[in-house]
Formats: C-alpha cells, structure tokens, sequence
C-alpha cells in the first residue's frame, strides 16, 4: 500500500527580503521549494492562505507577523484540505518568520488531528534556519511523527533543486 502524501505550504510573494535587500517575487521562496518536491516525489499540494493576506510591502508584513506572534493569532484560513484523513505524510512548508513559522501554519496544524501521521516540515530563511518551528510543531503534534526537516536559503532556492532531493534521499523517499 503507496503512502498518500500532501505538501501543504505557506508561501507570500511579493516585497521579501533576499540577500540583503528587498526584492519583488512573482512567486514566494516556500512555494517554489513545495513545487520542487512535487516534481521530485509527486503528492498534492495545498497552498495555506489567511482570508486576511498580507501586504505586498516587506517591512509592513514584517510589522503584522511580529504583532501576530506576540498576540498568538490565529488567523481564519481561505480553504481546508477536504480530506486529511486520507493522508499518510505531509510535508510542511513556510518561511521563518520570527523564529518560527507564519501564525497562519499555526492555524493550519491546530485544525486537524495529525495522530499516526508523519510531518516533514521545510522551510525558506535568509539565515535564521528552521528556528524552533520544529519544536513547535511537537508541541502541536505530539502524536505525529516528525521527520528532519529542511531549511533551505530563501534567496538560493532557485538553484536548490539538488538540495531538496538529496533531502529527500535522506528521508527515505
């Protein structure tokens, strides 16, 4: 029996902060990471988007996620996956923000029971790494088991195709 696999992802285009500076992405750095594990290993994809978006301004989404974090929001999400229940393995993906991952995949985790699932977070960064989004993830998921995780360079994801699949390798798929 084939393991159903889902790669949920939150991801902002738009004002990002790239290598120093400030650049406008026509596709944020998590989605293009997301898509490179579908291409690789297959699965469906499910994007993680609040009702309320950010702006496309860096230093005012900045603003919002840091008063997010310390009011511990929980912002309304568009969409739920339909049937979570069906899947076997997700794979996790966000910017760090803060230290951790966008409230948003805050929501997202505390939505669903992921008991007996298996959760493979990755994430985009311009040199924080994965932060304590892991932990927190436990803590979120204490019945999940949870793989390693990836953090790959915001502003080299375009060239980290090679590095995603030797990830992939790493955790057996």
């Amino acid at each position: 029996m084939s393991k159903k696999i889902l790669i949920a992802y939150f991801s902002r285009n738009g004002g990002n902060y790239v290598g120093g500076k400030i650049v406008n992405l026509k596709v944020g750095n998590t989605e293009v990471a997301a898509k490179y594990i579908q291409e690789l290993i297959g699965g469906e994809t499910f994007q993680i988007n609040p009702i309320k978006p950010y702006p496309v301004d860096y230093t005012e989404t900045t603003e919002i996620a840091k008063q997010e974090l310390k009011a511990k929001a929980r912002p309304e999400l568009k969409e739920k996956v339909s049937a979570m229940d069906s899947y076997d393995i997700i794979f996790l993906g966000y910017p760090n923000w803060w230290g951790t991952f966008p409230m948003a995949v805050f929501t997202f985790l505390e939505s669903y029971d992921f008991s007996e699932k298996t959760i493979i977070p990755f994430c985009t960064h311009e040199g924080s790494g994965l932060g304590k989004s892991v932990a927190d993830i436990l803590q979120l998921c204490p019945k999940a088991k949870i793989l390693d995780g990836l953090a790959i360079q915001g502003s080299a994801v375009g060239t980290s195709r090679n590095e995603v699949s030797e990830w992939l390798g790493k955790v057996k798929f």
